[in-house]
């Protein structure tokens, strides 16, 4: 497929991004040049990221894809690759936006879903073909990424991860930050839990992105596919508390023999699938 160039201007030039700091003069581009006039989120992360933030980051980006809004990342390890894999899957658009010519990918391991994009997606740099991939030219590619989004959603990120980089040009250029709340324990929620700390909106359940930003949602799915797919604990859970209403998590681990902290657990992902909300320390089914 060949290079496309967009310059300041032309009609698919992504809106805003001209206005940021620094704004690319061109953009080097393959694959469906239409999507760039949809609405857009940033989905980006660790690399070295745990089986949580990997879930986490694929069912943010289907929720996204699903509802129609293109999820825009950086094809790096880790969270990067989920979020375009979990748009694609979902039959969606996504975006991945390089550090180097088109000509090549990196990381190089990736270069199917490189190819992927390209026909299905867009892939697009700042840079010429023949440019090498520089360390310098990442945290460059970073205000890319946020720029032509509506907002960033930082799902796991440890104290030097260069998402941070990505939230920190988002919040500069006035897109919302989301971030997505992680184990205290675990040195790869420590950037995401500080952003939550420092003004970042926590993301609770996958929806509320989609609210916060005033974006139409739609569920793709009924309640009960999305049960069928709740594992053994967490349908016991579920199950307990659609029988009696509403309960409290000490009411829970009474009922069911469990501890707080895997209650509690289990609650935070039957929430992120937006099957059961938590006020005024009450659990009941979500509408």
């Amino acid at each position: 497929m060949e290079v496309f160039v967009l310059e300041v201007g032309d009609e698919y030039y992504p809106e805003f991004l001209d206005e940021i700091q620094a704004p690319p003069k061109k953009l080097y581009c393959i694959g469906n040049k239409k999507i760039l006039s949809k609405p857009k989120v940033a989905v980006v992360g660790a690399r070295k990221a745990t089986s949580y933030g990997i879930w986490a980051a694929k069912e943010i980006a289907k929720t996204l894809a699903e509802n129609g809004v293109t999820v825009v990342s950086g094809l790096a390890y880790g969270i990067d690759k989920m979020a375009h894999l979990g748009a694609l899957e979902a039959g969606g658009d996504t975006i991945a936006v390089m550090a180097g010519g088109l000509d090549r990918c990196y990381p190089k391991v990736h270069e199917n879903l490189f190819n992927r994009i390209k026909n299905e997606g867009l892939v697009l740099s700042e840079y010429p073909d023949n440019t090498e991939y520089m360390p310098f030219h990442f945290p460059q590619r970073n205000r890319i990424i946020s720029g032509i989004s509506s907002a960033v959603v930082v799902v796991e990120a440890g104290q030097s991860s260069g998402s941070l980089i990505t939230a920190e040009f988002a919040a500069d250029q006035g897109r919302t930050v989301f971030a997505v709340p992680g184990n205290i324990n675990s040195k790869m929620s420590l950037g995401s839990n500080k952003l939550i700390r420092d003004g970042a909106i926590p993301v609770v359940v996958f929806e509320q992105i989609l609210r916060d930003l005033g974006f139409t949602c739609f569920r793709s799915e009924k309640k009960d596919e999305k049960k069928k797919l709740l594992g053994k604990d967490e349908k016991a859970v579920y199950n307990i508390i659609e029988r009696k209403g509403e309960m409290s998590v000490n009411q829970i681990c009474l009922s069911l023999s469990r501890t707080p902290e895997s209650v509690n657990g289990i609650i935070t992902v039957l929430e992120m699938k937006g099957l059961v909300e938590n006020e005024f320390g009450k659990i009941f089914i979500a509408n």
